[in-house]
């Protein structure tokens, strides 16, 4: 390098690191001219100098030569390691370091050098350095995509990535390729160990690893796979193999009585529970290792029965424990998907839950028969401020998944039973838990029996009005009540209609379902109501491969659904007859047990059983992220063009600004990114998509953990300007 002289006049100072002589203006600075790979002897000899350095010649005459103190030219390891001009670091000096060191140069110069001080400064080092850091996961990059990750690396990055797998892995990615690479994944021996690791943390990352691995030919005898040696935990082969002998054993099960079906499916469990924890499991490849853990859970509780006691002792039981048994059932079910899956798990499935689901409503049918009662809900109503909410179908199961939601959330919850009316359908269930007064005119004197039906939904809806109620639209954003005196009813979340629509593969949707509701209860408290009620009509019985079908002629009856049906007049019959919630001097017929008055019914409720009419019914009240509901509000809303800039006032440190078509929905953003609000509680901003202008939306603010503090509707585009919003 040389330190050329500087005419103030003629020149401007400059510097060049580049790997190509030049000068680059900067004022006030001494030019250096960095030449690579000339030495001060190609200068010094004229005569034989390179004719393009003949310019420069002259220079060593009137500026200085940079060289060590030895009078030797710099080189980049000199330079790194010397204390006296250089930097003192500590670097390796081997042929492979040096050689690492020249390709990683370029990224060497951007790094801080109180990084590399107090450091060894290896090959290792300096390939880490070049192929960006994380050489373990480089290597699974390269598993998963193959040619396609070498043709993404320029050439030196992908030497430095080869020298790092070859000092640190003992393996040759070019010379023995993507499988060998596989191979050693699966063994993850030694120092593959900590790949193998990595791959487990996260799998999706890198899709097209499973594929590979299956390519490879597993070492061993597959005997060993069926005992569960966690040393071919690796390999998809052997998971495989167990998930196909589960579903051969599960499928046995069809053959066993209850009480061994029972002890082997606790047994499968003890075999194969360990697979939920390998990386088949998260990658999906393991649905009936996943299903196994709630076959389990029926297994175990279904051993105690329901079928004795009162109707308290039966309502204890259930509360306490019997709806477990339900929810394993659908979580059970949510796991598979394929055909031959499903068809394993229901076989388990009907081999313990059955008889014990059987059992239950045969005993709860004899007490309520002997007993003359009919311990159906009266009329509700609710506070003033507050809001009912109905959802069709919310079984006992479902809505403690919906309570355990809305605790997660910070919200308090009461909770309360309730028994069904009679039959379990919605025209009668409905009815019974809305806020109407029975003496209204719109309530028929003669109601529709034969259906079931007290009155048809849009008398209920008037019925409900007429009695000081507002009612929401489930498909537009909540309003505020408009005085602290105001009382609604609101309808979300058709379980129902999504139970007879899909049968068993309704399991698959029920936590999609339930997250929608706590959105919706969320939603209503934040627009400032001050507690909803959760209420529900009925719940339901569901089995995989159909339950048990009773032939009732239809020529006996008036009409007939699945689990209840009005007989003709003088129609002879051995039926249980139970009087209507609405007419206790009109009888209807209900199936006994959990049987059906129609085939290959997977899905279906009307009768009396503790899944279709023990119901749990809950209210709903602001938790302490809700609390800030009282002390935090919108002042100002401001648009300018796709730019939606706010105002808030009180306490409203740690909360962030989004706009939603959907307010309690945090899928239904419309913006880039939520902004935290600023010191000044100000926030902006923007709308990712142009064609939003002009639509409904909903400002809101929302906490660290994803509640709503405050809300308010707006036009997006538009501006909206307010001094109280909550």
């Amino acid at each position: 390098a040389i330190e050329a002289p500087m005419d103030s006049k003629k020149h401007q100072a400059g510097t060049n690191t580049s790997s190509k002589t030049g000068v680059h203006s900067c004022p006030s600075v001494v030019p250096i001219l960095y030449l690579p790979g000339v030495s001060r002897q190609d200068l010094r000899a004229i005569e034989s100098c390179p004719k393009h350095l003949l310019p420069l010649a002259e220079l060593q005459y009137r500026g200085v030569i940079w060289l060590q103190s030895n009078g030797k030219d710099w080189t980049i390891l000199a330079w790194l390691k010397s204390d006296q001009g250089g930097l003192g670091l500590d670097v390796a000096q081997d042929g492979d370091t040096k050689n690492a060191m020249q390709l990683a140069l370029g990224r060497l110069l951007d790094e801080d050098l109180s990084l590399l001080q107090g450091r060894h400064l290896d090959k290792d080092y300096f390939n880490t350095l070049l192929t960006g850091g994380d050489p373990t996961r480089d290597l699974l990059q390269w598993l998963n995509q193959g040619d396609a990750f070498m043709a993404s690396r320029d050439e030196n990055a992908w030497l430095a990535f080869v020298a790092i797998c070859k000092s640190q892995l003992s393996f040759n990615p070019q010379s023995e390729g993507v499988l060998a690479g596989a191979f050693r994944l699966a063994q993850h021996d030694g120092p593959w160990h900590g790949v193998w690791q990595r791959y487990c943390e996260a799998p999706q990352l890198y899709p097209n690893i499973s594929a590979q691995l299956r390519k490879c030919q597993p070492p061993g005898d597959s005997i060993l796979w069926r005992k569960g040696d966690e040393s071919f935990d690796g390999w998809p082969h052997c998971n495989d193999e167990q998930e196909n002998n589960l579903r051969r054993d599960l499928l046995a099960l069809a053959k066993a009585p209850t009480h061994k079906a029972r002890t082997l499916i606790k047994e499968l469990e003890r075999q194969h529970g360990r697979r939920r924890l390998l990386v088949w499991a998260a990658l999906g490849d393991a649905p009936l290792a996943c299903a196994l853990e709630h076959l389990a859970t029926i297994a175990n509780l279904s051993a105690n029965s329901l079928a004795a006691g009162t109707l308290a002792d039966l309502a204890a039981g259930y509360h306490n424990f019997g709806w477990q048994i339900d929810d394993a059932v659908i979580r059970a079910l949510a796991q598979v998907d394929s055909p031959d899956d499903a068809d394993a798990v229901t076989t388990a499935i009907r081999s313990v839950y059955l008889p014990w689901l059987d059992e239950s409503a045969r005993h709860l049918q004899l007490i309520w028969e002997n007993g003359g009662v009919n311990p159906a809900a009266a009329n509700n109503g609710c506070a003033a401020g507050e809001c009912i909410l109905f959802v069709d179908g919310l079984r006992f199961d479902c809505a403690r998944r919906l309570a355990d939601a809305l605790a997660k959330r910070g919200f308090q919850l009461e909770e309360s039973t309730a028994w069904a009316a009679l039959p379990s359908v919605t025209g009668t269930g409905k009815a019974a838990v809305a806020p109407i007064n029975t003496s209204s005119d719109r309530v028929q004197e003669e109601p529709d029996g034969y259906n079931f039906e007290l009155m048809p939904a849009y008398h209920l809806r008037k019925t409900i009005e007429e009695n000081g109620y507002i009612v929401l639209d489930k498909n537009s954003p909540c309003p505020a009540p408009s005085s602290g005196k105001q009382k609604a009813w609101a309808e979300f979340g058709d379980i129902d209609h999504e139970g007879h629509d899909r049968g068993w593969k309704l399991a698959r949707h029920i936590d999609s379902i339930i997250q929608e509701l706590a959105n919706r209860i969320a939603e209503i408290l934040t627009a400032g109501w001050k507690r909803v009620r959760v209420v529900t009509d009925h719940g339901w019985l569901l089995l995989p491969g159909g339950l048990p079908n009773i032939d009732l002629p239809s020529a006996l009856t008036e009409t007939k659904w699945s689990r209840c049906a009005a007989l003709k007049p003088g129609a002879a019959t051995d039926e249980r007859l139970y009087p209507w919630r609405w007419n206790p001097y009109l009888h209807f017929a209900l199936a006994a047990g959990v049987s059906c008055y129609k085939k290959s019914q997977e899905y279906c409720h009307g009768g009396l059983s503790l899944q279709e009419c023990l119901k749990l019914h809950m209210t709903v009240g602001p938790g302490e992220s809700s609390q800030k509901l009282v002390s935090v509000r919108i002042t100002d809303v401001a648009w300018k063009g796709l730019r939606c800039t706010i105002a808030a006032d009180g306490d409203f440190a740690g909360l962030a600004l989004d706009v939603r078509s959907q307010a309690g929905d945090p899928s239904t953003s419309v913006v880039v990114a939520c902004k935290a609000l600023k010191n000044n509680g100000t926030a902006s901003v923007v709308v990712e998509d142009e064609d939003m202008e002009g639509r409904e939306a909903a400002v809101v603010l929302i906490d660290a953990n994803g509640s709503l503090v405050a809300q308010v509707q707006t036009c997006i585009g538009t501006k909206v300007t307010t001094d109280e919003h909550r």
